[in-house]
């Protein structure tokens, strides 16, 4: 996680000597401090920041593709004359069990269309959430453990 904030402030540093705010060059300037910690990976340590990097902008594109499928899904819903919809809470059993990584999944599944994080056990090993169809919670509860989960853990253990 350090080498991701000095990475941040080389792009931070490129958009203010480029004198160029934009998002496309802060990415760009990013992309640069990446390449330039892969270099030195040796001698700061961390043989896979790169692999990191790659891990949480895999973790990025599945979030826009789960947002857009699942959006494309309650509206198709919504529209149809007769909703044939099973609202309900599940529990979901957390394999994550860094307060961080918690927030994170429950936060990528309230902002997906469909699905709202409404609370964590005490014990923080299950999390609750709330489905607009709750007919099948079993292959729910597998898609956000082979999706979200899975890449959450990937990108930051």
């Amino acid at each position: 996680m350090r080498l991701t904030l000095v990475n941040l402030i080389f792009a931070l540093v490129f958009a203010t000597v480029t004198g160029s705010f934009t998002l496309l060059n802060i990415l760009f300037g990013f992309v640069l401090g990446a390449g330039a910690l892969w270099l030195i990976r040796a001698e700061v340590g961390s043989t896979a920041y790169g692999l990191r990097v790659w891990r949480v902008l895999a973790l990025f594109l599945l979030f826009l593709k789960e947002l857009a499928l699942s959006a494309w899904t309650v509206a198709r819903i919504v529209t149809k004359r007769d909703m044939d919809l099973k609202p309900g809470i599940f529990a979901f059993p957390l394999t994550v069990d860094r307060e961080f990584e918690i927030t994170l999944l429950a936060n990528m599944i309230t902002l997906t269309p469909g699905t709202l994080s409404v609370d964590v056990s005490p014990d923080g090993k299950v999390l609750y959430v709330h489905a607009l169809d709750c007919s099948n919670p079993a292959q729910t509860r597998f898609d956000i453990a082979q999706g979200f989960e899975r890449k959450i853990m990937a990108a930051f253990r």
